[in-house]
Parts: structure tokens; sequence; C-alpha cells
């Protein structure tokens, strides 16, 4: 029984091939964009390889300082005076890191200039995040506290800058300086980790940076394990309360969170004060719009199928006519969308798969490694194999409780 549905399905697939293709294209470029879009976001926020370690660490980017008159407001990036006075000293904290984010600068070697993005880092960055090293070392805290003019680069940018060389002991000139390369390392595209090249943090032509509460860093602080975030994230609130301002009059109040990368990115979004950087109001945002980009497709899809099914009401009604059951005239159109949605996901899964290793061999997204969530796939196809089970079984429920005479005169 179950192969004579098979082939009847194959049967109809064939006779009909436009909206065999049209139902086909609306499943896969759903399951695709659902998929693409899930891999990249999850690459994001749960990352792995270089920040491996990301359950066990909070990162800071932006604070507050108000004033209790509320006369005053500023909004900016952290500055390193902040991180060494208020953030190192820490209890729950095991590593504590000040970085620079990343900036532009004009690389100069024998009459050839390149733009390279160069990030200022202390030994703590190295020692959180997990690079895998091509060749040499990576700086170290004797690097800091000497203020060594030495650099680490990543792979592509080694391989620019000295194409065909030995990469180690390398010099080359940026800012007005003159750099070592002291290590390779893998390239990486996470937030975190993202740049082309990173010295120590001393090694800038002036030590003012010390001086300030705002500029130009972030801190990523980690706690000596994941059931110590909680209370890690509450010490550091509770730092925040007590930030001395160099001029009071101006500002007396500070805030600030230790927020998970997904956190971090939705306190920036939706602008949230909130403890938890309002992640769940995000999340709600982010499924409402991915069912209503899933509903589009499958109300089409429903469209079609309602089309399909009533089309061949003179089928239905000569099967009926021969002692066909209702139930056996619904399995069959049922199992025919099923049919349809799971070839589309298998399709849709090796489309994901290719669009993705596009996306890595572009150039498009820089450093792009990225794999395919299989449990979120799954998802996709379930929600999709409901969409065709709904599609197919109220107008076939319908047409299998049709006399045989108007089934085959074709109306209801």
């Amino acid at each position: 029984m179950f192969r004579n549905y098979l082939l009847t399905a194959w049967k109809v697939f064939m006779r009909r091939k436009l909206f065999t293709a049209i139902n086909l294209l609306c499943i896969v470029l759903t399951l695709v964009v659902l998929m693409v879009i899930t891999a990249l976001l999850q690459n994001t926020f749960y990352p792995t390889g270089v920040e491996g370690k990301s359950d066990r660490f909070v990162q800071m980017v932006m604070m507050e300082a108000t004033h209790t008159t509320g006369t005053h407001r500023r909004t900016g990036t952290l500055g390193y005076r902040m991180i060494e006075q208020y953030l190192k000293p820490l209890k729950h904290a095991e590593l504590v890191s000040a970085t620079a984010l990343p900036e532009s600068v004009s690389i100069y070697q024998e009459g050839r200039v390149s733009d390279q993005l160069m990030r200022l880092t202390d030994a703590a960055y190295w020692k959180i995040l997990d690079f895998t090293i091509a060749s040499g070392r990576v700086i170290n805290a004797d690097d800091v506290a000497n203020g060594r003019m030495v650099a680490v680069l990543n792979e592509t940018t080694a391989r620019k800058l000295f194409p065909g060389q030995p990469y180690l002991g390398q010099k080359f000139s940026a800012n007005g300086q003159t750099f070592t390369v002291i290590g390779v390392v893998r390239d990486e595209l996470h937030l975190n980790a993202f740049a082309d090249i990173w010295t120590p943090i001393t090694a800038q032509p002036s030590s003012d940076y010390k001086n300030n509460l705002f500029g130009g860093f972030g801190a990523m602080i980690m706690a000596r394990s994941p059931d110590d975030l909680p209370a890690l994230q509450k010490e550091i609130m509770d730092a925040a309360r007590s930030v001395q301002f160099d001029d009071p009059t101006m500002f007396n109040i500070a805030r600030f969170w230790g927020d998970s990368k997904l956190a971090l990115f939705s306190r920036t979004l939706l602008s949230s004060h909130a403890e938890d950087g309002d992640v769940g109001k995000m999340l709600t945002i982010f499924v409402v719009l991915m069912l209503l980009f899933m509903a589009l497709p499958a109300l089409n899809l429903i469209n079609l199928n309602v089309g399909r099914i009533m089309e061949r009401s003179g089928e239905i009604g000569v099967r009926k006519a021969f002692g066909a059951t209702s139930r056996q005239l619904v399995a069959q159109l049922v199992l025919e969308n099923v049919l349809l949605c799971l070839i589309g996901g298998v399709i849709a899964l090796i489309a994901s798969a290719g669009v993705l290793w596009w996306l890595e061999g572009s150039g498009i997204i820089p450093y792009l490694q990225v794999h395919m969530n299989l449990a979120v796939f799954g998802y996709g196809l379930l929600i999709t194999l409901v969409f065709g089970v709904l599609s197919g079984v109220i107008p076939a429920w319908k047409m299998s409780r049709l006399a045989p005479v108007h089934a085959l005169k074709g109306t209801a």
C-alpha cells in the first residue's frame, strides 16, 4: 500500500511539474535562509574555538555616566583607568583583560602602503582567548611590562605583508613606530578576536591613555567557572556604584554591566538598562520575525496545495466510486505533501552547505568560518512539515468527504 502511495505521489509530481517546482522552491528558499542566518547567529553568539571559554567570561564595552540632578549624561567606551582601578580588583574574576577596539592603521614597507586593523592588547587577552598559533608566540606579560615594540599577525596579513618570506623577525612601520613580528595566529572573525595585527597596549607613543575613565577600550572578565558568572556580574554592577569621577559636579553616577555576547548585542540593539540586557525580549522579536518569514511561503504552499487537490476532484471521485475510503484518500494526499517537504529539505540542506561554503571563500565576511546547525535544520524542517501537513489535511479531508458523483463533477 505504501509503495503504491509513493508511486502515485511521484506520478502526480511529474504530471504538474510547475506546481511541484514552485512548491519545492518555497520550501528550499525558506529553509536555506533560515539555516544560513541561524548558522551565522550561532557562530556570533555561541562561538567555539578561539572564544571557546565564552561560557566563563563576560565583556564590557560601553558605560553610562549621569548626575543625580539629571543635567549631564554621557555614554561611551571604557577608559583604561576604569578597567585598571575598578575592574581588575574584582574578587570573583580570574582574569581581566583591557583591550582597545580595532583601529585602521597604514602599514609602510619598502614603498608599499596597506591598511590593516590593529588591536592593542594586554597579556590576559591571550589567556582568555584560545588562538591557534601558526608560528612563533603571542604577546606575554614581559612584552606589556616593558612596552616592547612587537606584533602578532594573522595568517592572511602575514602573507600579504611578507609574501614568500619567513614571517618571524620581520619589521614593519605603523603610526610612526616600527614593530617586529613575533608570532602568527590563525585568522579569526569573532568579535573579541577580530583584528589583523595585535601589539602590546603599552607600545604607544604616549601613556596619557592610562589616566582616562572614558575612551577606546573594552574589557573581558573571566570567572573561575561558569557557576561563578552570576556572582561576578553582581560584583561588576556593585563596582559601578563605587566609581569616583574626576569632576563630581559633572558626573556622580556610573552604570555598566558584565554581558555575554548575546546580552551585549541585545543591550546595544534595544538600548537596554536591564541587568540581563533584555535578552528574552530580543529573542522573542527574532522568533516572531522568523515565524512571520516562514508564514509567507507557508501560506503560498497552502494555496498551491488547495488548488492542486481541488483540480484532482475527478480522480478522487473515481477512487471513491471504486471503494476508496476517506481515510485512504487523506493519507495519500498528506503523504504527497510530506514527501515534497522532505525532498525540499534534502535540497535545502545541500544548498545551505553550498551557500556557507561560498560565504567563507568569497571574502564578503572576512575570516568567516561557520558550520551548519543540524538541530536548527531539524526544527525548520519540522515546522515546514507541519505546514505541509496542515495545508494538505483540510482540503484533502474536504474532498474525500464528497459523494463520488459530486467529486466527478468537481462541485462541493
